[in-house]
């Protein structure tokens, strides 16, 4: 366990390996700990793995102003500075992105603003654009409060997040705001300003988003590849983990030439 300071909060980071480092961004719900089916077979194939929990979300210190930072235009920038704090402290070059849902978003806004660190970049499960609001959009897609959920999964929540903070922050996120914002979404044109390689890694059976999404950004990224994941739903990384590293790690291995 360890703890970076940045922009005077304590944001929770792991490292694990050696070799060419890959970064994990985890989704809008989640932290570090949803890697666990991940990061340790991308660790045995030879790479370094860095992840860390995002400013409010598992171990990190939300802030005194996080509610209203969380549905600001300050959020995507600020992550992006923050991952660039992080890289500058752990002094790495250059990276390989993996971003889940929301983190690539954040992965998508650092490749295009930070180029020359990025040597490739994984998006799964993350959306392309939306025809309404966010607002709208997930009030239609989760319409039930943090009560309705299963005991399962509202324990895994406050495990992740704290019993504290999770019923708060689970209302937070499923009303609105973070990476994909409190109006209409579209990422089309940050994509196809990306210039390193890029692999889009899709469900077939995802709640939130149709598969013609992960289309859409294969369709607008330059140098793409596109995988769909059949019979699975939106969290890849949980419900199809070897299928989801192996399909990476392939993607990775042929950026080797």
């Amino acid at each position: 366990m360890a703890f970076a300071d940045i922009n005077g909060l304590k944001i929770y980071y792991e490292q694990h390996g050696d070799g060419e480092t890959i970064i994990l961004l985890h989704h809008g719900f989640g932290c570090t700990m949803m890697w666990k089916d991940v990061w340790p077979a991308l660790v045995a194939a030879g790479y370094r793995v860095v992840l860390y929990d995002r400013r409010g979300y598992g171990r990190s210190e939300q802030g005194s102003d996080f509610s209203e930072f969380y549905v600001s235009d300050r959020f995507r920038p600020e992550s992006v500075r923050e991952l660039d704090l992080l890289r500058s402290m752990l002094s790495l070059d250059s990276f390989h992105l993996i971003g889940q849902c929301e983190g690539g978003v954040i992965a998508v806004d650092y490749a295009v603003s930070n180029p020359a660190a990025v040597k490739s970049v994984t998006m799964s499960s993350t959306q392309c654009f939306s025809d309404v609001t966010m607002v709208e959009f997930n009030a239609a897609k989760m319409p039930n409060p943090f009560s309705y959920l299963g005991r399962e999964l509202r324990g895994k929540l406050a495990a992740w997040h704290g019993a504290d903070r999770v019923e708060a922050f689970y209302e937070m996120f499923r009303s609105y705001g973070g990476a994909y914002g409190t109006g209409v979404f579209d990422l089309r044109g940050e994509l196809r300003s990306i210039s390193c390689p890029a692999l889009v890694l899709y469900p077939d059976r995802s709640f939130l988003f149709e598969v013609e999404q992960g289309v859409a950004m294969y369709r607008n990224l330059q140098r793409a590849e596109l995988a769909v994941l059949p019979n699975c739903g939106h969290n890849t990384y949980e419900e199809q983990p070897e299928a989801y590293t192996r399909i990476i790690l392939d993607f990775l291995r042929r950026q080797k030439g």
